[in-house]
């Protein structure tokens, strides 16, 4: 018997495998499945909102919904690792909500849009898939 320690979300894990070569490929295409993403960049300008006092916004974080900026659930299938940020606002109030998914300020714009890590990259381009 072989045994594998690895170390997964901070914690320490010890498995033994009777037929480690078998057992490791499928442990290992579980543990890549499980690795936090990174969110894509549906837009490099933030979205105007008018936001309603009160009212619970799901704010998406992956990027990939077709509801931008808000959350359609797509980081389900696409995203697993992300999940939306939810908040209510206070009061009616406009806003601007961004759009990079790279706000330090989350879920509203801080100008990291600008920064040349977002300028020089690809947006995220929705499939039907």
């Amino acid at each position: 018997m072989n045994t594998l320690v690895t170390k997964v979300d901070h914690k320490w894990l010890s498995l033994t495998f009777r037929q480690p070569w078998i057992t490791a490929v499928g442990a290992l295409k579980v543990r890549l499945s499980t690795l936090p993403t990174e969110p894509v960049i549906p837009s490099k300008k933030p979205f105007k909102v008018e936001l309603v006092g009160g009212k619970r916004y799901s704010w998406c974080t992956c990027g990939h919904s077709k509801k931008q900026p808000f959350c359609d659930g797509a980081h389900k299938s696409k995203a697993q690792g992300l999940s939306p940020l939810r908040f209510v606002p206070e009061k009616d109030s406009t806003v601007w909500l961004c759009g990079c998914k790279y706000t330090n300020n989350p879920p509203y714009c801080d100008g990291t849009h600008k920064q040349d890590f977002i300028v020089s990259a690809p947006l995220h381009e929705h499939t039907d898939s």
